[in-house]
């Protein structure tokens, strides 16, 4: 089909729960997508997040044509091998010790929940159950995973919304303390609130929360949905601030593409879990465990983070120079390939759409913070070709206002 029946077709049969751009994107290959019209875009959006190794990575490729024509599907009801190592991989490359397997990361933040609900009330009675987060959160759209989010906008024409959830301001110690009561069984928190305008969590705040949860008798639980697997330069966003999570939730990056999720829990908190607490049809069925397989074994190859981290510095160093050039950029914040410029006006999706015009597709938190999210296979070459769209962009806007 050419573009404009793809997205006639898609007005007149699906669902209006996007505010979809006028592209229908048909293929894509490394940092690159094509649409239907063949335009090429330089993709800084990744899939958010989910395509940390580009489209159609080699590698994921290979596994999922490979296990495509061996299982796909089994249920959970038998031992599956793929599962199992996997499985493995993550635990030997963490600090914690099980893993439950989904398929997405608003999933793989319910079975937190209930894990860290099923532990609490097993240790200390029926009266622990609450969860604290933080405001400007985000993690995910099923009924709890909205009420766990700090944003009122997503939960809005759903209430009324599950009980158990307190929210307190982002890198606030003291409130968090002031916040714990009688009830409070866990904190849950984002290393970097993407979704909330790539907030990023000061060293000595997480390493306080660590300390006040130690103290209190409760589970921290990290969301690591959008920062985990490399995506800020280390395998998970935590080990930059030096500390442990109790439970942590992953998604996005995990599959290459591919939709999985998981919760990896500490030993003695995952042991409240026990057959029949919690399941998931799809979860961690062959093919998807496969494909995130071939995606993890990447991430963790010699030499791969480590130029995460320089292509980062990179980014971060050619933004700052945009930020001198334009004063509209009123901060550059982030945390490895996980950036955000705050705008001081509301001219983002402006902006958004002069870079997708350019062929740079990024993605516009609110109407003033831009946020890029490229694969972690982008190169130093593809970033300056981004920079140089990017103030291309921000200098018609410019014209344009003036």
């Amino acid at each position: 089909m050419i573009q404009d029946e793809i997205i006639a077709q898609a007005d007149r049969y699906l669902m209006r729960t996007y505010g979809r751009f006028p592209l229908a994107l048909v293929r894509g290959e490394g940092a690159y997508v094509w649409d239907a019209a063949g335009n090429r875009y330089l993709d800084f959006v990744s899939g958010l997040a989910v395509n940390a190794l580009g489209h159609c990575h080699p590698r994921v490729v290979e596994a999922v044509h490979a296990q495509a024509g061996q299982l796909i599907h089994c249920s959970n009801l038998y031992h599956i091998e793929p599962q199992v190592r996997l499985a493995r991989l993550l635990v030997e490359n963490s600090v914690l010790d099980r893993v439950f397997f989904c398929n997405s990361g608003a999933e793989a933040v319910e079975a937190a929940i209930k894990l860290a609900r099923k532990w609490a009330k097993k240790r200390y009675g029926p009266e622990r159950y609450q969860i604290i987060t933080a405001l400007q959160s985000f993690h995910g759209r099923t009924l709890a995973a909205i009420t766990a989010t700090g944003q009122p906008k997503y939960q809005r024409g759903f209430e009324p919304l599950p009980p158990g959830f307190r929210y307190v301001p982002f890198n606030d110690l003291e409130a968090l303390r002031d916040a714990v009561g009688e009830s409070t069984c866990a904190v849950m928190l984002e290393p970097v609130q993407g979704e909330g305008g790539v907030n990023v969590a000061d060293s000595d705040y997480l390493r306080g929360v660590r300390v006040l949860c130690d103290e209190r008798g409760l589970l921290l639980i990290l969301d690591e949905v959008q920062t985990g697997l490399g995506r800020t330069g280390r395998f998970f966003a935590h080990e930059h601030y030096g500390i442990e999570p109790d439970i942590m939730a992953l998604a996005k990056a995990l599959g290459g593409g591919f939709p999985i999720g998981a919760v990896l829990a500490r030993e003695e908190v995952a042991g409240a879990f026990t057959p029949g607490d919690h399941a998931s049809t799809f979860g961690g069925n062959p093919l998807a465990c496969a494909a995130a397989l071939a995606a993890v074994q990447t991430i963790l190859a010699d030499g791969f983070l480590e130029q995460v981290h320089r292509v980062a510095g990179h980014f971060r160093s050619r933004l700052a120079e945009l930020q001198d050039r334009f004063p509209v950029i009123r901060e550059v914040r982030g945390l490895g390939l996980l950036v955000g410029a705050e705008l001081d006006a509301p001219v983002g999706k402006a902006v958004l759409e002069r870079c997708r015009e350019r062929g740079l597709l990024i993605n516009c938190i609110g109407d003033s913070i831009l946020r890029f999210i490229p694969p972690l296979i982008v190169t130093e070459t593809e970033v300056d070709a981004a920079v140089n769209i990017l103030a291309a962009a921000l200098a018609a806007e410019s014209e344009g206002k003036s």
